[in-house]
């Protein structure tokens, strides 16, 4: 977590940091990607056959190299919206007998030629080279499917037994389990927009049932409940009804402004979500009585990002051209996940390649967008556990967006958003955006250890922007001794690393129960 105190404009703000204040863990999941049948994500994005750029099975081969440089733990799949009107098994078999249909959440038609099958040899031949294979997350379509339906899914992608849907799998030459662990209850059954609307109290019922059939089947299911925005009524009526079931509690959020510090300091909308969120999971853990020694339910922040709906329409693939300003976004967006690491288990930004993307491909290559720098900082540093960070400086209290949110920061919006982490070998990395569009800050900072690496994104003003062929935002790398002030340059965004010199020792609270679906009890 990061405290802050408002210190008058013009006094010299400070960042006091102690490796001693080591919180929560970070889970990795954070940094998880999503990737919806939508736009060009899935056809031309990760698989584009015929293209030269592509290799044998159609996967382009650029995009494969960009996405491992994030180490992605955990990508979504097939939807958001999509899911809807999704069946599994349009997507599985011979291609020749796939059929083709239409779609309704982005208004097109779904060939089915890449399914569950072909996403799972994808995320195979992403994970080669790592310690960890990238973790396949599966969404349920809770607006024209059945719960049959769903456990058929469950069965063909987990099954191991000598039953219909494990074999079909195995007819279609996939002898092993996938092994898939999450699985969301729906996406978004709360809006209008969706094929399948479901009020509060009809989804808990249905999402309960559902639960309940999926674990007898598979115990070690991790289930995403479909929550809200975090700050909704909806959130705390679904949890009380299923609290006893789910995992993970899924909450959406995106944010977006055509001014400056609207655009940048939005994302804190989103730390008060998670902190909302995380209390009425435990109300109804209370008043459910969950056993403390059963593992609290964490947040899914499974859709977030910088996103302008009516500038980049869904149904016109979602392409937004992403600025300097929106970077900053990123950053404070990723900065409230670190902060906030005790509550969230998995974040997962929408999405991994050309809807709303910081990855955009043409025929000819690919386009790190301005967005790409702060998600790649942060995931091969921000990893380990949150470090307790007190900031001194003056602050922004004009207009925001969602209005509501300046009315929950006591002291305005920090120009200085940070947050800190430490990893197992005592690296101890700094994450500092300044949202100023015109300030640098000289910043006396308390804590910080010598030979210091220093990483900045930034660019010549907040409209800066990357096309094809010119990059106007990237990543410069230096040293600093540690001596002295820091400055902060305007509309940039810093990462500092040093070495500690202690390794971390870690302390893990006992392993928790689950609950026992056979016996409706906690055992």
């Amino acid at each position: 977590m990061t405290t802050f105190t408002r210190i008058p404009e013009g006094d010299t703000p400070s960042i006091s940091v102690d490796v001693a204040r080591r919180l929560s863990k970070i889970d990795p999941n954070i940094y998880g990607g999503f990737m919806e049948h939508m736009g060009r994500c899935i056809y031309g994005g990760i698989y584009d056959p015929g293209n030269p750029l592509s290799d044998t099975n159609g996967y382009r081969t650029d995009v494969l190299s960009a996405l491992r440089e994030l180490d992605i733990p955990v990508i979504r799949y097939p939807g958001g919206n999509f899911i809807a009107t999704y069946h599994w098994q349009d997507g599985v078999g011979p291609k020749e007998n796939r059929p083709a249909r239409p779609e309704l959440a982005w208004l097109g038609t779904e060939t089915n030629e890449f399914g569950t099958d072909e996403f799972m040899h994808y995320l195979g031949v992403l994970s080669e080279g790592k310690e960890k294979r990238v973790e396949p997350y599966f969404c349920l379509n809770f607006g024209t499917g059945t719960l049959d339906e769903a456990l058929g899914w469950v069965e063909y992608c987990n099954g191991t037994r000598n039953t219909y849907y494990a074999n079909l799998r195995r007819k279609n030459g996939h002898e092993e389990p996938y092994n898939i662990k999450y699985w969301a209850l729906g996406n978004e059954t709360w809006g209008p927009w969706q094929v399948g609307q479901m009020s509060a109290s009809a989804y808990a019922t249905q999402a309960a049932q559902w639960a309940k059939a999926l674990k007898l089947l598979d115990p070690s299911l991790c289930l995403i409940l479909c929550g809200e925005t975090g700050v909704a009524s909806w959130d705390f009526e679904v949890l009380k009804e299923c609290i006893s079931f789910v995992d993970m509690h899924s909450i959406h959020h995106y944010t977006s402004s055509s001014e400056h510090l609207l655009n940048a300091t939005a994302p804190l909308s989103a730390e008060r979500a998670i902190e909302t969120a995380a209390s009425l999971i435990d109300i109804a853990r209370i008043e459910k009585k969950i056993p403390s020694s059963v593992p609290r339910t964490t947040i899914c922040f499974d859709e977030w990002n910088v996103w302008d709906p009516l500038r980049a329409p869904g149904e016109q693939g979602a392409e937004e051209r992403y600025t300097l300003s929106d970077a900053l976004a990123v950053g404070v967006w990723l900065n409230v996940f670190v902060r906030q690491s005790k509550y969230v288990g998995m974040a997962n930004i929408a999405q991994s390649v050309n809807v709303i993307s910081p990855l955009m491909t043409s025929k000819d290559g690919i386009v790190k967008q301005t967005t790409w720098w702060p998600l790649l900082l942060f995931s091969k540093y921000m990893r380990g556990w949150t470090v307790g960070v007190h900031i001194t400086s003056g602050a922004y209290d004009g207009a925001t967006q969602p209005s509501w949110l300046q009315g929950v920061l006591d002291q305005g919006a920090s120009w200085l958003d940070v947050s800190a982490c430490v990893n197992e070998e005592g690296w101890l990395s700094l994450v500092v955006v300044n949202v100023s569009e015109d300030r640098d800050f000289e910043v006396d900072l308390k804590g910080a250890g010598k030979d210091v690496q220093t990483f900045t994104v930034s660019g010549p003003g907040v409209k800066a922007v990357n096309v094809q062929g010119k990059d106007e935002v990237g990543v410069t790398e230096s040293k600093w001794d540690g001596e002295g002030k820091y400055r902060f340059a305007k509309h940039s965004i810093t990462l500092l690393r040093w070495q500690t010199g202690e390794k971390v020792k870690e302390v893990v609270k006992g392993e928790g129960e689950r609950l026992d679906t056979r016996k409706m009890a906690w055992g």
